[in-house]
């Protein structure tokens, strides 16, 4: 197969999950260069991480990538992505798609008229993730009706939600929400580790979402949680015949008597030569069994093989190849469907912010990706 060939525009934090996964993995992806705004920055990223940069693009459309990374800010991830779907240029953007309803609705319209918008909303393929997901869908619990979840903020939380739901994009709801603030002693940041007790508030937003489907999710994240090792993720997802808490399945077998299976995971763990106390030592996941009545199956195998990449490396790579087949007029169908709930849950996370702001109930309102 030939290398899959991409540019980044954007030099922040995201942009160096996509140098690591080019690094990880030479032989399938090629990074052709990384678009910095500045000379200086572009020196910078090219001494720091070994790499070509440019402020040119022009000189990044010449090299015909496969597809562009778009990895700036928030504010300015839509209006980029336009521009470069202008291009002719396939675009895997970082999340949200966008922050206001009425740019969502002008990527959906580009999407219809044959732009190409891949949104890198990359939770549901975590592995340990993707394999609750699977076994959810053999039919342990039943089928899914109530999810308490405390795994990640915003429009990661909605994907995560409607996957575990089983829902498509197109399910209505209503939202009430609230933000609280509580006193936390700071553990990690992006980029260093404090020792030294400091303490700052930091907000734990709660919501309870329910489904025109009658489904309903109770959703719980703090500010801390992705770091910090004294703010844990949970999941609990319940169904007519059990419930799924974190990895653990309780539920009922064909003779209805009460029975436990798990999710059993193979991993590994690789010491990293960086002072980022966040990348120094990666989690790789090699595989994921759901062990069950002495039975075990196979719920998630290594999609690239053992490649030294964390979870959210992984996921990340995994909706980059789907890009690449994406830019080649593969899988239209699976993409559309994808761009469909990526759209819908940055919707749902301007929703839960109007619900935490105004403190009564939103209701959604039928947007275009939803209905055609």
């Amino acid at each position: 197969m030939d290398k899959i060939k991409f540019v980044i525009v954007g030099s922040g934090w995201r942009s160096l999950y996509y140098v690591r996964i080019a690094k990880a993995l030479p032989s399938q992806f090629e990074l052709c260069a990384m678009l910095c705004r500045t000379e200086d920055k572009a020196k910078k990223m090219a001494g720091d991480y070994n790499i070509y940069t440019t402020t040119s693009i022009e000189e990044c459309r010449k090299m015909n990538p496969d597809f562009a990374v778009v990895a700036v800010n928030k504010a300015d991830i839509a209006k980029v992505s336009m521009e470069w779907m202008d291009y002719g240029i396939t675009v895997l953007c970082e999340t949200p798609a966008a922050q206001d309803a009425e740019t969502l609705r002008k990527l959906w319209m580009l999407h219809k008229a044959g732009k190409k918008l891949v949104v890198a909303e990359q939770y549901t393929k975590y592995p340990m993730y993707d394999a609750m997901i699977k076994a959810l869908g053999t039919g342990i619990i039943g089928e899914p009706d109530c999810i308490n979840i405390s795994l990640a903020h915003d429009y990661h939380a909605s994907s995560l939600i409607r996957a575990f739901l089983n829902q498509k994009a197109d399910v209505g709801f209503a939202v009430r929400a609230k933000t609280y603030e509580f006193p936390t002693v700071e553990t990690l940041s992006r980029y260093e580790r404090f020792t030294d007790g400091r303490i700052s508030n930091k907000k734990r937003t709660v919501a309870t979402f329910e489904f025109s489907d009658g489904k309903v999710a109770f959703y719980d994240f703090d500010s801390e949680q992705y770091r910090s090792p004294i703010r844990k993720n949970y999941v609990k997802v319940q169904g007519c015949r059990g419930e799924m808490k974190d990895d653990t399945f309780y539920y009922l077998d064909e003779n209805y008597r009460d029975s436990v299976a798990r999710l059993v995971t193979a991993d590994r763990f690789i010491s990293v030569e960086d002072d980022n106390p966040n990348l120094s030592n990666v989690r790789e996941i090699v595989k994921i069994e759901l062990c069950q009545n002495a039975k075990n199956s196979l719920m998630y195998e290594a999609v690239f093989g053992e490649c030294r990449l964390s979870q959210d490396e992984t996921a990340i790579a995994r909706i980059m190849a789907e890009t690449a087949k994406y830019a080649k007029d593969e899988n239209k169908e699976y993409m559309d469907i994808e761009l469909r709930g990526a759209l819908q849950d940055a919707y749902t996370a301007i929703m839960l912010d109007k619900a935490v702001k105004c403190q009564d109930v939103i209701t959604s309102e039928t947007q275009p990706w939803q209905c055609e």
